[in-house]
């Protein structure tokens, strides 16, 4: 890594910990010790920057794996807490059992930074990430991209993008890793080999981690980290996504219950707006969210969201039956089928990027005010989009089925736009709103009528443009009309 990268990451916690000092060597871990490392008190960091031989790693956490797995099938009724504290007592035999044969053979005694080191090395590899656990602990990470084990790039919450040093000593072992994940996970467990060359899973700690092998040149990953949960649309305003009026348009339309499509590219902040438009939700409507793999977590945010039932997709496994389905199967049209029973005041259908369109076009055709995401390069392409996601279904949804669909259930799309900058080396990301467009039935052609509600301006940002008389009577919803018309006449 070049010494100007290094200065750049000086600053995160992983890399800025200077060593602890210690007078002299331990042959013997000191257990105690160790175990309150493990348990995370009066942990000072240190053991993250001291050097570890992870193919010893590798090795440790290969034994300790095959142990546990054996007491567990033992005693079925060990919890998820129960088999770490089981796991932490494995991990140190272990390392006690290696100290005593480098002793045996005369190696050189490992220093206490080592020991510990190698302790939570282990132990992050058997029930967390690994040594993604450090970038992943780290607040001023927002995304992990990595392609290939030493091609690791950081997106801190500025929007600044650093290097970051290797997460694995060869991509085979990168690999193994994440089978070792996908096949661990308590929260779901899924597969990944070269029949199933694909990986998207939820983490425990709740991050989203997509993955890629064999069908790309070098194993391709992305963890996302949720770092704006409780979010408010008066927030994105401070962080210059949008302006206060657009803010105040939104969450009228909102309390209006009006359907809402959130359109960008990948990582634009789709996510961070959809939670922002439902904190203006009432904290007492019951909300039902419809997701591949949980990435709202409105389910967490007690305080905001009272009464939230939350449905995440599953795949199947195995061959697949005579009706085309593997075993195990849960999709969101069964999941949004079953939500009908549930009293559901609000149905938020996240990402769509196929004939899940269906789930999100029968939530709001129920006229319940659902949001929904859909990757597009702007507001008009997003219904192009949509429209292709909905022909997936089957021959049997027509191009003008699909159009009328979704132009008498979606009433707003609102797209966002963000733009890397460099500027002295450094790389830097910004998100804002760009526009938002109403929709209706139309007879033209393409069998809708959009109206910019919001347009770019020259910087990029959502202005005024044209209000439909419709959308007045939002004022009543706490838009703020008057601001919206001074804009509008500057802006003219």
């Amino acid at each position: 890594m070049s010494s100007e990268r290094v200065d750049e990451l000086a600053h995160l916690p992983l890399f800025s910990q200077p060593l602890p000092q210690h007078n002299g060597h331990h042959a013997v871990p000191q257990r105690g010790r160790i175990l309150s490392s493990l348990n995370g008190a009066g942990s000072d960091g240190a053991s993250s920057t001291a050097e570890v031989d992870w193919s010893l790693v590798a090795a440790i956490r290969a034994q300790a794996s095959e142990q546990l797995s054996h007491a567990v099938a033992a005693d079925r009724r060990l919890d998820r807490a129960a088999q770490e504290e089981l796991g932490r007592a494995i991990v140190l035999d272990l390392i006690e059992s290696t100290l005593a044969d480098r002793a045996n053979t005369g190696s050189a005694p490992w220093p206490v930074t080592e020991q510990d080191a190698l302790a939570r090395a282990v132990f992050d590899s058997l029930f967390r990430l690994g040594r993604l656990q450090p970038l992943v602990d780290d607040d001023r990470v927002e995304n992990i991209i990595i392609t290939g084990h030493d091609n690791v790039l950081l997106e801190l919450i500025d929007g600044s993008l650093v290097e970051a040093p290797a997460v694995a000593d060869s991509d085979e072992e990168l690999i193994d890793f994440l089978v070792f994940l996908a096949s661990r996970s308590e929260v779901n467990a899924r597969g990944f080999s070269e029949a199933q060359p694909r990986l998207h899973l939820r983490l425990d700690g709740g991050s989203r981690l997509a993955a890629a092998a064999w069908v790309t040149p070098r194993p391709s990953v992305v963890i996302r980290r949720h770092r704006l949960m409780e979010i408010t649309l008066d927030e994105l305003v401070d962080r210059r996504m949008l302006t206060p009026v657009a803010a105040s348009f939104l969450s009228a339309a909102v309390h209006a219950r009006k359907s809402i499509v959130v359109s960008g590219s990948q990582g634009a902040g789709k996510t961070t707006l959809v939670r922002a438009l439902c904190s203006e939700i009432d904290p007492l409507e019951a909300i039902g969210t419809f997701e591949t793999e949980y990435e709202l977590h409105l389910h967490e945010l007690r305080d905001r969201h009272r009464v939230v039932h939350a449905w995440e997709a599953r795949p199947g496994s195995g061959e697949r039956g005579a009706d085309g389905r593997q075993a195990g199967e849960f999709t969101l049209d069964e999941a949004l089928v079953d939500s009908f029973r549930f009293n559901l005041s609000r149905q938020i259908v996240g990402e769509v990027r196929g004939k899940e369109i269906w789930a999100m076009i029968k939530a709001m055709e129920s006229g319940t005010g659902s949001i929904s995401t859909t990757h597009a390069s702007d507001a008009v392409a997003a219904i192009r989009k949509l429209v292709t996601c909905a022909m997936e279904a089957g021959p049997h949804v027509t191009h003008a089925l699909a159009t009328s669909k979704l132009a008498s259930t979606i009433d707003l799309i609102v797209h966002l736009d963000m733009r890397t900058t460099t500027v002295d080396g450094c790389s830097r990301r910004h998100r804002q709103v760009a526009e938002i467009i109403a929709i209706a039935p139309g007879e033209r052609e393409t069998g809708y009528a959009t109206t910019h509600v919001f347009a770019p301006d020259v910087e990029g940002n959502a202005s005024p443009a044209v209000l439909p008389d419709e959308y007045r009577g939002l004022a009543a919803d706490g838009f703020d009309l008057a601001g919206y018309l001074d804009q509008l006449e500057v802006r003219s």
